[in-house]
């Protein structure tokens, strides 16, 4: 299992450019429309090249953070996940 790691909190006007990519992306995969103050949180996971996108507004609680990190065998670390559920 690959531990992920919060890169930042961003809103979406305030994202830096080299994951716009990554966010465009998982909003399509969830037929969005990303408003410019949307929080989002990249994740970075350990030992690969890969980040994973949050789209926060689209969680009730960080319980379902944590399952769909499960499909992507991937875990939070412990202050990962207390940022995290700071900003839910």
């Amino acid at each position: 299992m690959f531990i992920a790691s919060v890169v930042g909190v961003f809103k979406f006007n305030e994202l830096p450019e080299k994951y716009g990519p990554f966010v465009q992306y998982k909003a399509s995969l969830e037929k969005r429309n990303i408003d410019k103050d949307e929080k989002i949180a990249i994740l970075n996971i350990a030992g690969t090249e890969s980040h994973h996108v949050l789209l926060l507004s689209s969680y009730k609680s960080i319980d379902e953070i944590v399952d769909e990190l499960k499909e992507v065998d991937a875990k939070l670390n412990y202050n990962s996940k207390k940022i995290l559920e700071g900003h839910l």
